[in-house]
């Protein structure tokens, strides 16, 4: 990553679009633009783009809103047609490896391959075992080129296609890095999909990607106060859909939230039990959380209290600077929940293949 201008980060999400862009300077990363804008209901369903045009229409509107002039993006994928598996085949060459990696993965991937594009990387060698562990990546390529043509259409090369999982896993490691010895969950909590990356040695062990969110919030609130779908919105992130009159709505909310809450950390303890029994040393450190939902205070603290794992959220600018004219403080805290996917994008290159 040493080579090359930063791409312009991409986070196409069900609920918005984000933007980052990043750039390297002597004292480090510093953020050049993180903006957001909103898409309505049913715009993006299970990752697939259900009205493409508004979504340009979202790009276009951050790209001039920031006078972005760099072209090369990097956009992630997540969802039911993304497949990730880590396999472990016998030692050869990387030439070997790209001429075998179709027939491996057709036993792995269960779409048919024609449909499908493929990524592969070698992370753990093991040479004197003969073996190397593989992570092979497969996703739709219907839904890879939707996401390409809705660049192109807001005037963007599309340079990176990643997945949510390991772009999570960039902002962590930039901001944090891996300590050695240490298993860290690394959550995304979205509007309507949970990505989660289980990471040891800063290698990953076990991705997860969960269709619930905070959507469902929502349409709870929605359903039992009987209101519109952004009023119950305002509702869940503290705000006053219209002026307040009786007292017991806040609490209902807070009832509906708690209980929303206890049904997403369970979902979410489901699949660590399903890692723990799967893994060599099921120890777990800490999870670190992100995305729009996390905002909510009771949900990290539900994780932590239904895990028994400490949890926090993750502060994706925390180790990039920015000019305090155009953000301040309270602005930079306010955005970084629903950043990190973006900042992990905007962390790759424009020279990367």
């Amino acid at each position: 990553m040493a080579k090359g201008k930063h791409c312009v980060g991409l986070d196409i999400g069900s609920s918005a679009v984000k933007l980052c862009v990043l750039k390297g300077t002597k004292r480090g990363l510093q953020l050049q633009a993180f903006d957001y804008a909103p898409l309505p209901p049913e715009t993006i369903v299970d990752g697939a783009l259900l009205n493409s045009s508004v979504v340009a229409d979202a790009i276009t509107e951050l790209l001039r809103r920031h006078k972005i002039r760099a072209k090369e993006a990097a956009m992630s994928v997540s969802g039911n047609t993304v497949i990730i598996r880590k396999i472990t085949l016998p030692m050869m060459t990387q030439e070997e490896l790209r001429e075998s990696i179709q027939w491996e993965a057709e036993q792995y991937i269960p779409f048919d391959i024609k449909e499908v594009y493929i990524g592969h990387e070698v992370i753990a060698p093991r040479k004197e075992q003969g073996q190397m562990d593989v992570v092979l990546v497969a996703a739709k390529k219907e839904m890879i080129d939707d996401y390409q043509n809705v660049c192109l259409d807001a005037g963007l090369k599309p340079r990176v296609m990643d997945v949510d999982a390991f772009a999570l896993q960039n902002a962590y490691e930039v901001n944090y890095s891996f300590l050695q010895g240490e298993t860290v969950v690394l959550l995304d909590i979205g509007n309507s999909v949970v990505t989660m990356n289980v990471v040891t040695d800063g290698v990953t062990m076990f991705t997860r990607d969960l269709s619930l969110g905070g959507a469902d919030i929502t349409e709870e609130i929605q359903k039992q106060l009987n209101i519109t779908y952004q009023e119950a919105e305002k509702y869940k992130t503290g705000g006053t859909p219209g002026v307040q009159t009786d007292e017991v709505l806040p609490q209902e909310v807070e009832k509906i939230i708690g209980e929303k809450a206890e049904g997403i950390a369970n979902e979410i303890q489901r699949s660590l039990d399903f890692y723990s029994a799967t893994a060599a040393d099921s120890r777990i450190d800490k999870i670190m959380v992100s995305g729009g939902t996390s905002a909510i205070p009771s949900l990290v603290r539900t994780i932590s209290r239904i895990s028994g794992i400490p949890a926090q959220e993750i502060n994706p600018f925390q180790n990039i600077s920015y000019d305090e004219r155009l953000f301040t403080k309270a602005r930079i805290q306010k955005l970084a929940p629903i950043a990190t996917t973006a900042v992990g994008l905007a962390l790759r290159r424009t020279n990367e293949t």
